[in-house]
């Protein structure tokens, strides 16, 4: 009985105080583990860092810290680190090689989240794609069409083509193209057109509209018009000036030509030859 006792106090003596220093280096660490990530958060949010960055920073500065805090509690405890760090390494790498796309997506998503091409609420072209930005995710990005399709985009795509962001300065320009007849005044048609395009409230006076002659068409003489407006009016000052060109055109007894040719026929005589 007494040998069992004094191999317990033998084994406490030998591993207890490894074991309490252990606990105690793993305890205190985790607590400055989460001081110092949360203070990172902190930082970040008070640096203007977008909120999704600012937690994905501050979450990944906790785990690096926890591993190598609990490495340390190991090692006190004489466990072989090492081989531990090499398991660990080669997982981390296989996993890396695994998840490769969704790795390249989440780089492009930080690049997004920092680099700020775009926010929520533009109206933006991504990857071929038209919509509204509901919401930039570290792994993809989501749009609403206009035709209200949610549409969720990788965002190693998104980084990869061309970004049209139609919001970001706020106003844009209208390309229409208004045809007219050959035997229309054309003077009279410009003033018809330019009229139309002062007349509307939401046509913006600075940059001022544009109405000019861009090209003599086969049947028909073409205007280039190109009036300004706001971001958000945008598709109302397109459909309400094109409809209001027509009609007033129409008032004015001025056509919009169907394309057409002209067709000269000749009589040819027979003769017959002797």
């Amino acid at each position: 009985m007494n040998s069992w006792i004094d191999r317990i106090y033998g084994y406490l003596a030998t591993y207890g105080l490894r074991v309490f220093a252990a606990v105690v280096i793993f305890v205190v660490g985790w607590l400055i583990a989460k001081f110092v990530s949360r203070m990172l958060g902190k930082a970040l949010v008070k640096g203007k860092v977008d909120e999704t960055l600012a937690n994905f920073c501050r979450n990944l500065c906790y785990v690096v810290l926890l591993v190598f805090v609990t490495i340390a509690a190991l090692n006190k405890l004489g466990v072989e680190t090492t081989s531990f760090a090499v398991v660990v390494g080669a997982a981390g790498l296989a996993i890396a090689f695994a998840l490769q796309g969704s790795l390249a997506n989440f780089a492009a998503g930080i690049m997004l989240i920092m680099f700020k091409p775009f926010k929520t609420g533009d109206f933006v072209e991504l990857a071929g794609k038209c919509g509204t930005v509901m919401e930039i995710q570290l792994f993809n990005t989501v749009i609403d069409s206009p035709d209200n399709v949610r549409i969720i985009i990788p965002n190693g795509q998104v980084t990869n083509s061309n970004i049209l962001n139609y919001t970001v300065n706020g106003i844009r320009r209208i390309d229409l193209s208004v045809r007219i007849s050959y035997q229309d005044d054309l003077k009279k048609a410009k003033d018809v057109i330019e009229h139309v395009l002062t007349s509307h409230e939401k046509v913006l006076g600075d940059p001022a509209p544009m109405v000019t002659v861009c090209e003599l068409a086969e049947s028909s003489v073409n205007f280039a018009v190109r009036p300004w407006a706001k971001a958000s009016d945008y598709w109302q000052v397109y459909f309400e000036v094109t409809e209001q060109i027509k009609i007033d055109l129409d008032s004015n007894e001025m056509s919009i030509p169907y394309p057409q040719q002209e067709v000269h026929m000749v009589k040819e005589l027979a003769h017959s030859t002797h």
